[in-house]
């Protein structure tokens, strides 16, 4: 089991190392807390990434559009000033190294897990959800005065009870 502060931590050092080292900005952090909903931002951009392994779930970053092209900016070391696909693009790098990040602490309490690609979301009045009621982590930081939260929401995984197939040269057979 992980608790909501050792997510927070694992939260914080990652987004803390990526924008120092690699955006070249310092994330001011904010308290974090847990809800049954991740936070999105109806305005701006979301991105996402899946984790799967005995225990799934989603990491994710939402921020305004103007951060997105300043973050885009300094990791591309190119100016933008609107959201394009190059935004969208250096986001879902930025998605993939943080919660990447997160993805690695977590495996020494979870055990071994996989990432999806990263979906971008952009756009104005959007809504996201997940099904199920699980307890999301949201990680909130400024930065240069925008707002940016990381999310995360694990669960383990039930093994379903299947029936198992057993293929004959002449049929399958239930046991």
């Amino acid at each position: 089991m992980i608790t909501h502060n050792e997510i927070v931590s694992m939260v914080q050092a990652a987004t803390e190392e990526v924008c120092v080292t690699m955006l070249a900005v310092e994330p001011v952090r904010e308290e974090a807390y847990q809800d049954t909903t991740a936070a999105t931002n109806s305005n701006g951009i979301l991105s996402l990434i899946g984790l799967a392994g005995a225990w799934a779930g989603t990491g994710s970053i939402s921020c305004s559009a103007e951060l997105a092209c300043l973050l885009s900016s300094r990791l591309m070391m190119t100016e933008y000033d609107t959201v394009n696909d190059d935004v969208l693009d250096a986001i879902a790098e930025v998605t993939n190294m943080i919660i990447g990040n997160v993805k690695t602490s977590l495996e020494e309490h979870l055990g071994p897990m996989g990432l999806s690609i990263p979906t971008v979301i952009h756009g104005r009045n959007f809504a996201s959800r997940t099904i199920g009621v699980q307890e999301w982590t949201i990680v909130p930081f400024h930065i240069e005065g925008h707002r940016i939260e990381i999310q995360i929401c694990v669960a383990k995984i039930r093994q379903a009870e299947r029936p198992r197939l057993t293929l004959t040269p002449e049929h399958a057979v239930q046991i």
